[in-house]
């Protein structure tokens, strides 16, 4: 915790600052992550596009046209329990399933993710890598489940 006892308006300030952040900063990045899953669920509901490719790609033993609505369903129910705080414990769980997936074309379509391997992505590969960026707001946010649900939380 911050020390109170330095003085001054910038001191004064710069806590309470960090103190509301403290405070909201977990429901946000839960509200953020739930809207992030269902803006990207809705949005492979809506035809092809570069990522449904790769995401149909990534898992050629189903064919794309079971597994994209199967996909696009799996991120809006991921969205829709962050967003709901009842059902966060199934949310984060579908979440870590979900993220464990998206990582597979980095190994399944190489040609697609990769310029030069390891070090050098495609713009595909670079979009795919940021989902440790979601993996570890998920573990955040999962961090919170135990937590007494308060008058601020909801």
């Amino acid at each position: 915790m911050y020390n109170r006892r330095q003085r001054g308006p910038v001191r004064n300030v710069e806590w309470r600052i960090v103190a509301w952040m403290e405070v909201h900063g977990h429901r946000l990045l839960r509200y953020s992550l739930g809207i992030v899953f269902l803006w990207f669920g809705a949005l492979k509901y809506l035809g092809p596009s570069r990522v449904t490719e790769i995401a149909a790609g990534a898992v050629p033993f189903i064919p794309a046209s079971i597994w994209i609505p199967l996909l696009a369903t799996w991120e809006i129910a991921i969205g829709i329990c962050l967003l709901h705080r009842p059902f966060l414990r199934l949310g984060i769980a579908l979440m870590m399933l979900q993220m464990a997936g998206t990582f597979l074309p980095l190994v399944m379509l190489p040609q697609v993710t990769w310029v030069h391997f390891p070090y050098e992505p495609t713009f595909e590969g670079q979009y795919i890598i940021k989902n440790l960026v979601l993996v570890s707001a998920g573990l955040v946010v999962g961090g919170t489940i135990l937590h007494r649900q308060s008058s601020v939380e909801e």
